[in-house]
Parts: C-alpha cells; sequence; structure tokens
C-alpha cells in the first residue's frame, strides 16, 4: 500500500535530506508500504530549493514543490495535496522532531476507520513560549468549534483519502484545516508518541503569525466571535439597567448625594472599548469576505519537480 507523506518546508536547508534519509529508511522494515514523499518549498529565503531539487534527482518518488513566495505552513500543505496518490496522507515537519516510525503508528489508525489522526506528544521539545501559545491555540479552536474536544492536534498526521480528496475542494485564501474537517467528518484520533529534538535551527513561528493563525482559528468556519458580541451586549444592556436602577433609587433616598464623574468615564471608556472589539470582528468578517469573492489565491506554484503526469 502506497503512503503519501508531504512536508511543508521551509529555511531547511540543513535538515531536510536527513529526514528524507531516514524516512526511506524506515520503510525499509514496512516491506508492505511503499512511500512517496512530496516536498513542499514554502518560499525559503536560503537554500532549501536547491536541497529539494538534488533529492528529487535521486529519487522519483519524491516531488518537489517551489510556491511563488512564503504562504504559511497551512498553504503548503494544502498545495503539496494536490500531487499525492496514497492511500494515506501523513504530513510531517521538516526539521527533525517527528519519528518517521510514527507514520506507521498514524497510518495504522486511519485504515482502523479514522479520517484524521494526529500525534500527542507527551513531553514536547518546545520553549515554554511555544508551549503556551499551542495551548491557548488548542483552547481558542475548541471554543470556536474547530477542533474536537479531547484531542491535541499537531502537525505530525495522517488524513484518510476520503479526508485529503475532500481538503482538494477547500478553496478560500484564509486556510483552517482543523476547521474545514471539522464540517466534513467526526471521525478525529490521537496516538501517542515522543517529541525529539530539532535537528537544527529554532521554530520561525512569532507573535505575527501566531496572531493571523489564532484570527484563522475563530473566525473561519465559526460565528463565536459574533455571538459573543452579542451576549456582552446583552450583558452590557443589562448592567445598564441595573446602574439606572441604583442611580434613581439613591436619588430619591440621599437626593444630596454628588453625581461620580470619574465612574461614569469609567463606564464609557468600557462601552467603547466592547464597541470597537465588535466592530473589529465584524471588520475581520467582512474583510474576509472581500478577499474571498476577489479571488485571492491560497497560493501559486512557481516549479514542480519529478511530478511525470504534468510534465
Amino acid at each position: 500500500m502506497l503512503i503519501s507523506i508531504v512536508i511543508p518546508c521551509y529555511r531547511s536547508q540543513n535538515t531536510i535530506a536527513s529526514v528524507v534519509e531516514e524516512i526511506k529508511e524506515e520503510f525499509t522494515h514496512h516491506p508492505e508500504y511503499d512511500y512517496q514523499i512530496v516536498l513542499v518549498n514554502d518560499g525559503s529565503p536560503d537554500g532549501t530549493l536547491g536541497v529539494i531539487r538534488d533529492i528529487c534527482k535521486t529519487d522519483d518518488k519524491i516531488i518537489g514543490v517551489d510556491l511563488s513566495r512564503n504562504y504559511g505552513q497551512a498553504s503548503a500543505k494544502l498545495a503539496g495535496l494536490n500531487y499525492v496518490k496514497g492511500e494515506v496522507i501523513v504530513y510531517m515537519d521538516d526539521d527533525g522532531q517527528h519519528d518517521p516510525k510514527g507514520i506507521f503508528q498514524l497510518t495504522e489508525k486511519v485504515l482502523s476507520g479514522y479520517d484524521v489522526v494526529y500525534a500527542h506528544f507527551m513531553g514536547k521539545k518546545h520553549s515554554a513560549f511555544k508551549r503556551l501559545t499551542s495551548s491557548l491555540q488548542r483552547k481558542l479552536a475548541v471554543w470556536a468549534g474547530n477542533s474536537p474536544k479531547g484531542i491535541y492536534g499537531s502537525s505530525f498526521l495522517a488524513y484518510s483519502k476520503f479526508a485529503a480528496d475532500s481538503l482538494k475542494k477547500y478553496n478560500s485564501p484564509f486556510v483552517s484545516i482543523g476547521g474545514y474537517l471539522m464540517k466534513t467528518t467526526s471521525k478525529f484520533a490521537n496516538v501517542e508518541m515522543e517529541h525529539r529534538k530539532r535537528l537544527s535551527g529554532s521554530s520561525t513561528y512569532n507573535f505575527k503569525k501566531l496572531f493571523n493563525l489564532w484570527m484563522n482559528t475563530i473566525t473561519n468556519f465559526s460565528i463565536a466571535p459574533i455571538r459573543m458580541a452579542s451576549y456582552l451586549g446583552i450583558f452590557c444592556a443589562f448592567l445598564g439597567m441595573i446602574s439606572l436602577i441604583v442611580i434613581v433609587l439613591r436619588k430619591i433616598f440621599v437626593p444630596n448625594i454628588a453625581v461620580g464623574y470619574t465612574s461614569t468615564i469609567s463606564i464609557l471608556l468600557f462601552i467603547g472599548g466592547l464597541i470597537m472589539l465588535i466592530l473589529g470582528f465584524l471588520g475581520e468578517y467582512i474583510g474576509r469576505i472581500y478577499m474571498t469573492v476577489s479571488g485571492a489565491p491560497q497560493y501559486q506554484i512557481r516549479e514542480v519537480m519529478n511530478d511525470e503526469e504534468n510534465e
């Protein structure tokens, strides 16, 4: 049986060759499976593309895809999906933190009837900041309805052919793969495995990328922020009614009491802040609608290597 492995590559000129060789070596211990590897260069500014070209020259089971610029990991995953041929599709990182042995653990779980299977790393080799932001990301995804409860997401995962074929129909420029799959299937699972140290380099996620990821998480396929705004509006209206009753009663029973200008200004600032927050969410939704109907691309491919069907 064929397993397709998609690896988004960014600044991985020092690691990707080792990752590929380790994958190929692991497949020699599983003769019942064959491999196809799709390496997607996500606009790397270093020599990653040259390394991918060299790898493709040595093995026709490896396809190289060069994106025209850096679109982000989610878009790179979708770009690679167009070239997979396997019954099971596995996604891995390019830094060596994912043990290739896990490919077959994920595959077996998919073959048992699941559509999406994530590796659940018991001890992540990440910084405290990365662990904190990952935890926040997971909680936001569950709150927005874009991730199932009790399932731990990760970038080491496997899809059934059904899930992969469904994802190929996804064409929004604001990519939220997990949110889309939540609307497609309910068959999610985890497989526990160990997390390894990076072969080289460090995480390229900064606050800007994390913020964009969070916005995609809570706005794509979800009206949770708008619903939250409605609840806040009801809450503020309730507080306003209670405050009005208190003011009237105080005036009746203590007519000479002074009016509190500080509290009035505080309330105005609070209400004004809520209004701006709600308008911000509305603007985000409207902007996304505009970008989608304008035909903004998920990605653009500059070059494909070893794709015989399209050569």
